[in-house]
């Protein structure tokens, strides 16, 4: 799988005031091991930057991690951010982090294509990178 997860670069950020950055440095790295090109925004992003280092680091992950709760209403603007700059529908959408089971389905419809709670596996974020992800960037199977 690491040979088809070469070519896969991800972003990863902690939008708002959120101040827990440990997962997110283990999922990090998980992804690195795997084989993905991993850029790191760190903490207490807005999701216009994000949408923006995603548009000029031609990612195609958008991974978020948010323990906040204020999942959605962060979401949202960055569904919001990445459609004004046309690759919504060009990059996976990921967020992660304390998400109640009742959020998942308003969140799929925002176009967030992935949702790990805590608690899920990094194995389970990268075989479900390279499960949806073609370098030719097509439409990812939800």
């Amino acid at each position: 799988m690491a040979a088809q997860s070469a070519n896969i670069k991800v972003l990863l950020a902690k939008l708002g005031l959120d101040g827990h950055d440990r997962g997110i440095k283990v999922i990090a790295r998980a992804m690195r091991d795997a084989g993905m090109e991993v850029v790191y925004m760190g903490m207490r992003v807005t999701p216009d930057q994000v949408a923006q280092t995603a548009l000029q680091e031609d990612v195609d992950v958008v991974g978020i991690s948010i323990l906040s709760g204020a999942h959605m209403r962060l979401i949202p603007r960055l569904t919001k951010a990445l459609r004004e700059r046309e690759i919504l529908d060009d990059v996976l959408v990921m967020v992660g982090g304390t998400i109640p089971e009742d959020d998942v389905e308003p969140l799929q419809k925002m176009g967030v294509q992935g949702v790990f709670p805590v608690g899920s596996f990094t194995t389970a974020m990268t075989e479900f990178i390279s499960e949806n992800i073609s370098r030719g960037r097509s439409a990812p199977q939800v």
